[in-house]
């Protein structure tokens, strides 16, 4: 018998766990006789340096609460405050890594990166907030006291595992700073350690916090509470002149008098990569039609629910002045104005309204493709209009398909529309605008060296160190306005670049300078795509 348990023991100790069913496995099996699913071969996990940003938060005064509640009662809730904390940081794309006691850590960047993922933690800190509001509603009618929660959201390199081996637990420090950020926060607070800050600031309103004492930090680390979200989406800086886009800014002019003489729709597609300057190419060609055309902008989502036509909610409730919560009957109205006497006015507006979540009427796709079109038609027939879509890159294929509708069959009516995307738009469609007459599409190159002295120079102001700067991170910024405008921005944080006497000096080595965090995370997340 002893030998029997031995031999048994040593079976047991050959066998291999299937990870995603549990069964049991020959060592020799290099797939689960279960569920089919590959086994581990018992290397050890790969790991990988990430830029990602973490989210703790905790709800405040839980354990005395605790103490005064049944057991049962206390887990109940802390069951819907997961689940509601859950759903929120799902929808903005990050992932629960744990729940430890009544504190939630989430980490956005894993398994994929994005370039947003700041902002995106952020904005779920936000709503995570907006949440607990909502479920303290629910909680009084049981009897339950008011809970707050208290957030810290930091951003930095940690260590992770691979996706593909199942073992993506986050380590490093940042993940201690957000933890310590968020204990040192009051109830209902959100706290943002300062990389995350720069990340997102021209997206949110801040303000900074005296140098906090944190834990385990020798020096007084710097945090910002959050105060609000900023509308729409981060702007660059425009406040210099627009460098090497001359030829660019002549075919959009060019697009523009197209449309408006034929008095018919023109498709004109502005592709490029992250940060190479399409965004502040359009608001210099929208500047020089200001006079001439009225001009709606709307914008395609990376992630959410009920996205596919939000781009024409947007453009539907600028055109006709609707607020974002307005009662769908004062909606409609508004809607029935703008269209105006136009011929099959009442069909355009229902079809516009069932588009765009007024009324809970399904139409079929052909009938919400023609609505939508006939309302850009009917905004266009007072003054020639300009309709910017951004991010056309994320669409869903249905509202490529409206887009192409629009282009093809509208008519007597001067439409301008301006589609803005990344490359990745033609590998969803190949031929996107192929075959059409009305129809242009131009890639964005990135700047040349001297095109970017120049940008340097109007952010300086001094040729000479402008060439200098150049010379040091053109072959990191490649051209790229978004990278060239954050190193010079990273050079005047940290104080390598300071102002004397009206203009610019270099204090330090140019040579020391390093990536920052924004272009690492923009590079990354390409890499992850590939």
């Amino acid at each position: 018998m002893a030998g029997g348990d031995a031999r048994h023991q040593y079976t047991r100790a050959c066998m291999i766990q299937c990870p995603s069913c549990g069964e049991e496995n020959p060592e020799r099996a290099r797939f689960c006789l279960n569920c089919g699913d590959a086994l581990s071969s018992g290397e050890p996990p790969s790991e990988v340096r990430k830029t990602v940003t973490i989210l703790f938060a905790d709800v405040v005064g839980s354990t005395s609460l605790g103490e005064q509640t049944d057991p049962e009662s206390t887990r109940r809730m802390l069951s819907r405050y997961f689940d509601a904390m859950r759903r929120v940081i799902e929808r903005h794309g990050g992932r629960v890594e744990k729940f430890i006691g009544d504190a939630v850590m989430a980490v956005f960047g894993i398994p994929s990166l994005h370039e947003d993922d700041a902002l995106r933690a952020v904005r779920a800190a936000h709503e995570m907030r907006s949440a607990v509001g909502v479920l303290n509603e629910e909680l009084a009618r049981t009897g339950w006291r008011p809970i707050a929660l208290r957030t810290g959201v930091n951003t930095g390199e940690v260590v992770a595992g691979e996706a593909t081996s199942g073992h993506t637990l986050v380590t490093g420090d940042p993940v201690n700073v957000a933890a310590r950020l968020e204990q040192a926060a009051s109830p209902g607070e959100i706290l943002l350690g300062a990389t995350t800050y720069r990340l997102v600031r021209d997206a949110i309103e801040a303000e900074p916090m005296p140098p906090l004492e944190l834990k385990g930090k020798a020096e007084p680390f710097e945090a910002f509470r959050l105060i609000g979200l900023g509308e729409g989406e981060p702007v660059r800086r425009r406040d210099t002149p627009l460098v090497g886009r001359r030829r660019e800014l002549h075919l959009l002019s060019e697009a523009f008098d197209r449309a408006n003489e034929e008095q018919a729709c023109y498709l004109f597609t502005l592709l490029g990569t992250a940060g190479v300057g399409k965004s502040r190419l359009v608001h210099e060609f929208l500047g020089q039609m200001r006079d001439r055309a009225q001009v709606l902008r709307a914008r395609c989502l990376p992630y959410g629910e009920g996205i596919t036509f939000w781009p024409v909610i947007e453009l539907a409730q600028a055109a006709a002045g609707i607020e974002m919560n307005e009662a769908p009957e004062s909606a409609r109205q508004k809607l029935a104005a703008l269209v105006g006497q136009a011929p099959e006015r009442e069909g355009i507006v229902d079809r516009v309204a069932a588009t765009i979540g007024l009324s809970d009427e399904v139409v079929p796709t052909e009938e919400a493709f023609w609505g939508v079109r006939k309302l850009l038609e009917a905004v266009a027939a007072t003054k020639p209009l300009v309709a910017v879509i951004d991010d056309l890159h994320w669409a869903e294929p249905t509202m490529l398909d409206l887009i192409d509708h629009i282009a093809d069959w509208s008519r007597e009516a001067p439409i301008l529309l301006l589609a803005i995307a990344r490359p990745e738009l033609l590998d969803a469609r190949p031929h996107w605008g192929g075959g059409k007459m009305n129809a242009t599409t131009i890639l964005l190159e990135p700047l040349g060296p001297e095109d970017s002295t120049e940008l340097i120079g109007n952010l300086v102001d001094d040729e000479e160190l402008a060439k200098a700067v150049q010379l040091r991170i053109g072959d990191t910024a490649e051209g790229n306005p978004l990278f060239v405008e954050e190193l010079v921005a990273m050079l005047v944080d940290e104080g390598v670049l300071q102002r004397e006497d009206g203009g610019w000096r270099a204090v330090e080595d140019l040579r020391t300078i390093s990536v920052p965090p924004s272009i690492s995370a923009l590079v990354a997340a390409r890499l992850d795509h590939l």
